[in-house]
């Protein structure tokens, strides 16, 4: 953490006491020719990043209601569609699970408020092995000749696929192919989709508008689980029918919008289409000023950050993740993240309506019902958690969302084992395990904010 002093322009110019240089800041001190005054006078501002601190006090400020921004705002919207189409799996197929039209059909063993068992396992887990393998291909698809755009536009196009196929499914080998097709195109979605909001974003807004990213997650889980309601009446296969076919608006928008999309400035820096990447930070970080403080540093640390002869021009090469410590650092961090982050207890999603059973609710409709009130819960959660992402420090916000996340869970395990058996008398027991069913996902959002 730095200090910096922030007067008027003309001071922070001409003061020879102060020297900033890249990613830090140095204040010497000069007894004989420094001002009091001046200093007394001055703003003090701690900040990790002076050269950043300094670009912004000194540059243009960026209005959010003005045309320009207004235009990201609505180009970043498109982007956020691959959000929402991850958002109506993980929320669709749990309030389908619970439906029993759908575990009739597919002669699902079923518990008390859903299907569990060996069927369900793989129904819900090949989606996560076609992601695994995915994995392999978005990372080259997102960086290769068609750019970010290419990698939403793929990605979006498998996902349409997939959700045909589960929405006209016969049999489970339709649903687990359809499965294994959505996880495929999700993952690759899930790279170049964020990758693409945030090389867009202004920095300054940038985890705010990365955090809505990840809040439209919710609002698929809304829309689904909301219309999985009135369909669960329904008596034929337009119940489970229905919620799944919906799964291809989101997908359906990328697809269709992405190419009218301007590509992210990094990879156009990257494959030497340096004035269109000028031309872009300027209209959208500078207020049209292609030298305003901000678009010059942005430029200054994509020049140093981007080779064009890198190991990320080669697909197979992943050397770069490992040849110094600190990228092998970064990369021990990001492993870590993302195992703990998937071990945390968000594939609960899948399973609300049996946890809902086990906590004592006997009615199909109510449990429906209560899971839409889950996601709308977590939402509000979502979005708390991102206006707090670019004021609030991002491993306190990880700490106590993660051990908000622990306790509820460790409640609703106890309540559920104690009041949710089959004629307990405890209705308020019950209900204190739906309660905390219903603030688990809100604060482990929380958490994925950061």
């Amino acid at each position: 953490m730095q200090r910096v002093f922030f007067g008027s322009l003309k001071m922070a110019s001409q003061e020879p006491d102060m020297v900033a240089t890249d990613n830090r800041s140095i204040e010497k001190e000069n007894h004989n020719s420094s001002s009091p005054k001046q200093l007394n006078d001055a703003e003090v501002v701690e900040v990790t990043n002076a050269d950043y601190a300094l670009a912004l006090a000194s540059g243009p400020k960026l209005n959010p209601t003005s045309l320009a921004s207004i235009q990201l705002f609505l180009i970043l919207l498109v982007a956020f569609m691959g959000s929402m189409s991850n958002g109506f799996d993980g929320q669709v197929m749990g309030a389908v699970n619970g439906m029993q039209q759908y575990l009739n059909y597919f002669s699902i063993p079923a518990d008390e408020g859903g299907g569990v068992g060996t069927p369900t396992a793989l129904i819900f887990g090949i989606y996560n092995i076609g992601s695994i393998v995915g994995v392999l291909v978005a990372g080259p698809v997102t960086d290769g000749r068609f750019g970010r755009r290419g990698g939403m536009f793929t990605g979006a196009t498998i996902i349409v696929v997939g959700a045909i196929v589960i929405t006209l499914a016969q049999s489970r080998a339709y649903l687990l192919g359809g499965r294994f097709v959505l996880g495929f195109g999700v993952s690759i979605t899930a790279t170049a989709c964020p990758s693409y909001v945030v090389e867009l974003s202004p920095p300054q807004w940038r985890g705010r508008l990365t955090g809505l990213f990840n809040t439209f997650y919710y609002a698929g889980s809304i829309l689904c689980t909301g219309i999985s309601i009135g369909t669960g009446r329904l008596a034929s296969t337009t119940s489970w029918r229905a919620p799944l076919a919906i799964q291809i608006v989101p997908a359906g928008i990328l697809v269709l919008f992405v190419w009218f999309l301007p590509e992210s400035p990094r990879w156009l820096m990257s494959v030497d289409r340096k004035d269109e990447a000028r031309r872009f930070l300027a209209k959208y970080h500078g207020n049209g000023d292609e030298n305003a403080p901000l678009v010059l540093l942005q430029w200054k640390e994509f020049e140093e950050a981007i080779k064009l002869d890198a190991s990320d021009k080669r697909w197979y090469d992943y050397t770069e993740l490992f040849n110094t410590p600190n990228a092998r650092y970064r990369t021990y961090m990001m492993l870590m993240m993302g195992f703990f982050g998937q071990w945390s207890g968000n594939g609960l999603g899948y399973f609300l309506t049996v946890l809902f059973g086990n906590a004592g609710v006997r009615s199909q409709d109510r449990r429906l019902v209560l899971n839409f009130v889950n996601t709308v819960i977590s939402a509000i959660g979502a979005s708390i958690g991102t206006s707090l992402s670019d004021t609030v420090a991002r491993r306190k916000m990880w700490f106590w969302g993660t051990l908000a996340s622990a306790s509820t869970l460790v409640i609703v395990t106890g309540c559920t084992a104690k009041f949710g058996l089959e004629g307990s008398n405890n209705p308020d027991g019950a209900n204190a395990a739906i309660a905390f069913i219903c603030e688990f996902l809100p604060s482990e959002l929380s958490t994925r904010m950061d």
